[in-house]
């Protein structure tokens, strides 16, 4: 038992030392989701120095990815900005330092339902992820259109895995779910797009970022530049090479047909702005609005946007 706890602490400080130490090759550890939308970071590895790794570890949850980063599994992972926010509500050291998507979301009837509007929900069962972006963004569609999400109307905590055929048994009568579910849906004939519930006018399309420790950006600001213009690299090479993004994609599960159909509805995202910033603000506003959030985060500490100006010089070279 002790030889393996050498080991342990061995393999511990030697990747320790390889991240904080420049003159030495870095193991990175990137989270991410196994989707389409969130594919980046398995193409990092050829836009890292020579002599550097890219470690990815795929998640089902956002939470958990947090977890793992603020515990020092992880140097960089996604997740949601709703989820970023909250986070930072709670005085948590999380820095978004990129972008990771944008859209990826719709809300889906029963395509023999009979439901024509989001009024028309009233009364209704919609399955939804508590914590996740698209809870955010169906509160928000049923506010807009006159429902209380309290009182009008029943949200029902499914599995985004699960929903397809919750919604096919009858079990709910809509969900808010990202990519590709609701085009799995509409391509199986059980479900019918109902919205894209983007508001250009305050929240828009922003969807998901990169986050690091904010402990990591002050030891090591060089680390967070490497993966944030590996980042910015690998999604500017998928978004010229749709058929390369795809067919990985494909990969994960689900059928290249289904991720044609959707990929209208996705978009590999890295660069951030003040606008963007703004987007994030409205986001929060909503999330205080419909409870989900007490008070607002330190937007100033939350967005570092040094990382990303930077990687767009490197990629105007």
């Amino acid at each position: 038992m002790l030889r393996q706890l050498s080991l342990a602490l061995a393999f511990f400080f030697g990747t320790f030392l390889a991240l904080h130490n420049p003159g030495l090759a870095a193991e990175y550890r990137v989270g991410t989701w196994k989707t389409a939308q969130t594919i980046q970071p398995f193409f990092y590895q050829p836009y890292l120095p020579e002599g550097d790794t890219a470690q990815v570890f795929a998640f089902t949850n956002p939470a958990d990815q947090k977890t793992a980063l603020l515990a020092g599994s992880l140097d960089m992972t996604g997740t949601t900005l709703a989820h970023a926010i909250r986070s930072a509500v709670m005085g948590q050291p999380v820095v978004v330092v990129a972008a990771l998507c944008n859209k990826c979301s719709a809300l889906v009837v029963k395509a023999d339902g009979g439901i024509k509007t989001i009024g028309e929900l009233k009364g209704k069962k919609i399955g939804y992820v508590p914590g996740t972006m698209h809870e955010i963004l169906l509160r928000e569609a049923l506010t807009r259109n006159g429902l209380s999400p309290q009182k009008d109307v029943q949200l029902v905590r499914v599995d985004f895995f699960d929903m397809g055929t919750a919604l096919a048994k009858g079990a709910i009568d809509a969900f808010l779910s990202g990519e590709p579910f609701p085009t799995m849906a509409v391509d199986k004939g059980y479900g019918r797009i109902l919205s894209y519930p983007y508001f250009g006018e305050s929240v828009g399309t922003i969807n998901a970022g990169m986050l690091v420790n904010r402990k990591l950006i002050e030891e090591n600001p060089q680390a967070v530049q490497t993966l944030v213009t590996a980042h910015a690299r690998a999604t500017q090479s998928l978004n010229q090479d749709r058929a390369t993004w795809l067919e990985r994609a494909a990969a994960f599960g689900t059928p290249r047909t289904i991720l044609e159909q959707a990929a209208e509805n996705m978009e590999l995202a890295w660069s951030m702005d003040e606008h963007f910033i703004k987007q994030a603000k409205a986001l929060g506003e909503r999330m205080q609005a419909l409870g989900v959030i007490s008070r607002q985060p330190d937007y100033n500490t939350l967005f570092d946007l040094r990382f990303v100006q930077q990687a767009r010089l490197e990629l105007a070279r």
